[in-house]
């Protein structure tokens, strides 16, 4: 069972603060369309994660950007041997990003972050303090700056996702996690979109991981366009959720020991509900019509 324990925000300046934490991290960065932030967040992160670890890597995963994003990518691979770019030729989605970006990571620890420049890379080091504590170290935003819409459809994510798959955090879907490279190992994330955090804590929870959450801040983004909220992605993300929870349901770990599986009769209940939801719904449109 994973163990959830919340730490709270810090207030406190890294300067003159603790050690590098011994040990390579692989940051992870999926870009989609993010021209004209993805040098700034990179150029931060190649600033910022000397004083966090000892050592580290910058992995931009470009998924079929239509913007001049991989050729800056590309430029500042040329410009900083800590960083390498994968490419995606068309848009796989941000699940299937952060799954090329993880393959490709060499590190002891993994990290990810969106490009968005809507979270600050300085605030690694809230987080540094717990990865040798625990296996998984999940930010949740203070306070999301995002449209209404998008914080209710965060709501309702959140809310279905505790129901189904019992993982009780802050913030599921906070791209502002660092992970020990092992509990990636042969996991197979298949979540090709925004069910990818859930996918991997559920997963994480079968094998017994340790989590815990730790408060960063969250920034409007001042550039580019958000993607991750249209009707289509999130009808997608359900559907996804529903086929996670299906899968789960025979999933076995690596390790071949299952520690604990998603509430069976709770999902059915949900889905039975819904179901009949959705019919009643449909026969009173389709009443409607007939008078």
């Amino acid at each position: 069972m994973i163990e959830t324990l919340e730490r709270p925000e810090t207030e406190e300046s890294t300067a003159g603060g603790p050690q590098p934490v011994q040990g390579k991290l692989s940051l992870v960065l999926p870009a989609h369309n993010e021209e004209p932030n993805i040098r700034a967040v990179v150029e931060e992160a190649a600033a910022v994660l000397p004083t966090a670890f000892s050592d580290y890597e910058i992995v931009v995963v470009n998924d079929g950007s239509k913007d001049r994003t991989l050729e800056i990518a590309q430029q500042l691979a040329s410009e900083n041997s800590h960083v390498q770019v994968v490419n995606h030729p068309v848009n796989k989605g941000y699940g299937a990003a952060l799954t090329s970006g993880f393959n490709a990571a060499t590190g002891d620890f993994i990290m990810f972050m969106d490009s968005d420049r809507q979270f600050d890379i300085n605030d690694i080091h809230k987080l540094t303090p717990f990865v040798h504590d625990y296996d998984i170290v999940a930010g949740y935003r203070i306070k999301r700056n995002d449209p209404a819409h998008r914080l209710l459809n965060a709501k309702i994510f959140g809310f279905a996702v505790m129901l189904l798959f019992d993982i009780h955090v802050k913030d599921i879907d906070c791209a502002f996690k660092i992970m020990h490279a092992d509990v990636l190992k042969g996991i197979n994330l298949q979540s090709p979109g925004a069910l990818i955090n859930t996918e991997i804590l559920a997963k994480a929870k079968a094998q017994g991981r340790t989590i815990t959450q730790v408060g960063v801040n969250h920034y409007p983004r001042l550039e580019g366009e958000q993607s991750g909220a249209s009707l289509k992605v999130v009808f997608r993300a359900f559907w996804e959720m529903i086929r996670l929870w299906w899968r789960m349901r025979s999933y076995v770990p690596p390790s071949g020991e299952v520690v604990e599986r998603p509430p069976t009769e709770r999902g059915i209940a949900l889905f039975a509900g819904g179901a009949v939801a959705g019919l009643l719904f449909l026969r009173g449109i389709f009443r409607l019509f007939r008078r």
